[in-house]
This record gives structure tokens, sequence and C-alpha cells, in this order.
């Protein structure tokens, strides 16, 4: 006998699913969303100067806590559905993403140096195993993601700096 996810409607488009057998905790789609269509607006429940595993990263000291606090529940994957862009304070939707399926995003978008690197498990052909952060890919990965603002000027500064290192 199989034992059914818990489901909580959080949003009028969103339920979180809890799984009865780990916890784990999921956001998923009630409606159905089309390429670049805002999912959610956030903002910062609370700004951090470190990060955690609940924080997106929004400059190299400030890291925030989601508002509204579900949109946490929008786990990783290599070949996500979802972009957020912190410095607009959205959520959309990278591609077509159909009613019951799991939002997720690619962390490293968000995120220069994790607080915590983890074994993905989203079984996805393009998985990267271990997610660690920005800093620990190399550019021809990041160039086939859509990168926060934040994201894209710490590789504009990495860049430059490596030339001048060169010089």
């Amino acid at each position: 006998m199989q034992i059914a996810e818990k489901s909580t409607k959080v949003a009028p488009f969103a339920e979180i699913r809890e799984c009865p057998t780990s916890g784990s905790k999921s956001l998923h789609a009630t409606v159905e969303f089309m390429p670049g269509q805002e999912i959610s607006k956030f903002g910062a429940k609370e700004v951090l100067d470190k990060p955690n595993y609940l924080t997106v990263q929004t400059s190299d000291s400030e890291h925030i806590m989601l508002d509204p606090d579900f949109l946490q529940y929008i786990n990783h994957s290599c070949e996500p559905n979802v972009f957020f862009e912190p410095s607009e304070g959205l959520v959309t939707a990278l591609r077509k993403i159909n009613i019951d399926e799991e939002l997720t995003f690619f962390y490293p978008s968000t995120e220069w140096s994790m607080d915590r690197a983890f074994d993905c498990i989203c079984n996805s052909e393009a998985c990267l195993g271990c997610i660690q952060g920005a800093a620990h890919l190399p550019p021809n990965i990041l160039a086939k993601y859509k990168l926060s603002k934040y994201i894209r000027q710490k590789l504009c500064d990495r860049k430059r700096t490596s030339k001048l290192a060169i010089k």
C-alpha cells in the first residue's frame, strides 16, 4: 500500500507537497505557466550577512530569506523550469510548466558559493552532480543557464581579474 503525498495549497498557483517517507517538501504548480510568465513576486523576509540553505543571494554580503516563505520549497534542478531574479524580486517560468509539475530552479543561478554543497538528485541528463554555487562551475556550463544579475556581475569581475593576472 502506497501512502499518498500530503499537499497544502499556499497560493492560487501552487501547493506544497510533502513526501510521506522522507518528509521532503516541494512546490508544485496548480495552474499552467507559459515561458516568461510571472509566477510570483518576492521580497526579503529577513536579510542575513551569510548564506544558509534557505537564502537567496543578492550581493556579496546579503542573503535573503524569501517572502512569501513558501517559495523556499522550490527545489534545485539542473534542468530548471523557473528563474529567480532577486534584483527584480520576481520568479518567472523558463519554459511551459504544466499543472502538477514541480517548480524547480538552478541554485547556482543566484548563489556564488553556497553554505553547503549537496549531491544533486534531479536525475536529468544534464545533472551536474555536486552543487556548490556558480563560483565552482566553469563558464561553459554556466553559459547554458539564465543567471541572476548578481551572478552575471560576479562572472564579469572574475573574467576581468583573470585577464589582469595574465598581463
